[in-house]
């Protein structure tokens, strides 16, 4: 529930709000399993989506999708409304947009290749370094000739090139391994036999088709079906991490506004975290603290503080800590490290308190409209206003025929990209060697018998062969300067 420009999570004492201002400063619902994660982040979202910004945020377990329709109400809830300061408590429905990368529960999710960029596909494919350097040469060329690299068939198509074209670019572009060209294919085969090949290709995703509000007002949030994804959890962390730079790069500056421009929910973050290069964290790290700048709030929601690296943990102005258990010494560990991240409560044993929280409990701590931290409150978390579960099929495909962005990206189409336009070019050289080697046997029948030295200089001339690589290649390598320019993490920078 949203009133005066915050958001109502629960009540202690007094009413614990999360103030609008300063929702794009981040934040971190952290608590181990079946202790209120799921509903904390539907009330968020349901606050974020009635005060008009819109949400993302993906479903792991699939039962977030009952956010589109509304609670049965019931005596209970209507009492522990009341007992945790909603006002006007109404069982209801939020607009909503159902996501899927395989198009089964929702729209397709698409980018292109050349849109991710070579740094999250390298994680993404698991690429050493020397691996992840041809990938780089293979993009730099790719980006210097406008070469849309769209899917899987169109980056095959310039690894091959690039390694059939090894020694004639490595002047302008580097050392290139064979091997290491192999082993990218193979990743590619394996990768693409996992499904991810229907994340790439076009239509690509617009992300103002992500920031809509319906008629009414209110945010919609998007839900991106993620249960199948989660059987590839580096496709997933990849994604989200993709989606995150992507609103980094495009939007503009707009400081603290009075509530964000957008809200990101990364489920699962340890996913993200777990056997990431420290390049790659600090990349993530630079991005949370920039992004805010833009109008975006990211919610870290995991098991264990700990799983987030302290450079991002430190980001994150507002918590809500559920309950942890300390079985095991890296339990202890978490609780620890969870109470010293809490602006001190006297008359709390943090804690202590961690792990005796109950279910729809919690500790909480915001930034106030001035943005210092309020001190940390045990909190009895509201209930939620749409239902808790899933939503049906028959319900679900209501949502999708009322979709906003219906048919937009539900038909994948491929245009020509660097696929067509590589063969095309080989093809070109391939009729001006044949026509060379023609001229040049009918200048040999006509032409006097030539004497031995003159012979020996003919023999020096290019075969066939060799005229159709140095001819694509000079073709490729006569168009630089039409470079695209790449962002903080890789991704393509589009402009204002």
């Amino acid at each position: 529930m949203t009133t005066d420009n915050t958001i109502v999570i629960g009540k202690s004492n007094e009413v614990q709000c999360l103030f609008l201002n300063r929702a794009n400063r981040h934040g971190l619902i952290a608590g181990a399993t079946g202790t209120g994660k799921t509903v904390t982040l539907q009330i968020l979202a349901e606050g974020f989506s009635q005060a008009g910004v819109p949400v993302f945020a993906a479903d792991i377990k699939g039962d977030l999708s009952g956010i589109s329709q509304a609670i049965e109400e019931k005596p209970k809830l209507v009492e522990r409304a009341v007992k945790t300061g909603v006002e006007g408590y109404t069982p209801r429905g939020f607009p909503t947009v159902f996501w899927d990368i395989f198009g089964k529960q929702g729209h397709p999710v698409r980018t292109t290749v050349s849109e991710m960029g070579p740094l999250l596909l390298s994680r993404l494919l698991d690429l050493n370094d020397t691996q992840e350097g041809v990938l780089n040469i293979a993009f730099k060329l790719a980006d210097d000739e406008g070469l849309l690299l769209l899917d899987f068939k169109d980056l095959r198509a310039m690894l091959n090139y690039v390694g059939e074209n090894s020694t004639e670019l490595t002047v302008d572009y580097g050392n290139v391994s064979k091997q290491s060209i192999g082993a990218i294919q193979r990743r590619l085969l394996v990768l693409e036999q996992q499904g991810a090949k229907n994340f790439f290709g076009e239509p690509a995703l617009e992300l103002k088709d992500l920031m809509r509000t319906n008629t009414d007002g209110k945010g919609y949030i998007n839900l991106f079906a993620a249960d199948e994804l989660m059987q590839n959890p580096r496709l997933y962390s990849t994604f989200l991490l993709w989606l995150l730079s992507e609103l980094f790069e495009e939007l503009p500056e707009v400081g603290d506004p009075d509530k964000p421009k957008m809200v990101f929910f990364f489920d699962e973050a340890h996913l993200l975290f777990n056997d990431a290069p420290k390049a790659l964290i600090q990349k993530v790290e630079q991005v949370v603290r920039l992004i805010r700048s833009k109008g975006i709030g990211v919610y870290f929601v995991t098991q264990n503080p700990i799983d987030v690296p302290d450079e991002v943990l430190g980001q994150l102005g507002n918590r809500i800590q559920h309950a942890l258990r300390a079985y095991t010494p890296r339990d202890k560990k978490a609780v620890k490290a969870a109470a010293t991240t809490f602006r001190e409560n006297p008359d709390l044993d943090t804690e202590k308190v961690i792990t005796e929280l109950g279910v729809g409990e919690a500790l909480v701590s915001v930034l106030d409209p001035e943005g210092v931290p309020t001190i940390v409150q045990q909190t009895k978390v509201r209930p939620p206003e749409s239902r808790m579960g899933p939503a049906t099929k028959p319900e679900r495909k209501v949502v999708f025929d009322q979709s906003p962005i219906k048919n937009v990206y539900d038909t994948k189409v491929d245009r020509e990209s660097a696929s067509e336009k590589l063969k095309a070019r080989t093809e070109e050289a391939t009729k001006e060697a044949e026509k060379q080697a023609n001229e040049e046997r009918e200048y040999k029948a006509n032409k006097p018998k030539a004497s031995k030295t003159t012979r020996k200089k003919r023999s020096s001339r290019e075969t066939t062969t060799q005229t159709v690589v140095k001819s694509a290649t000079k073709v490729v390598t006569s168009r630089l300067g039409q470079s695209i320019i790449r962002g903080i993490m890789g991704s393509i920078f589009k402009g204002r």
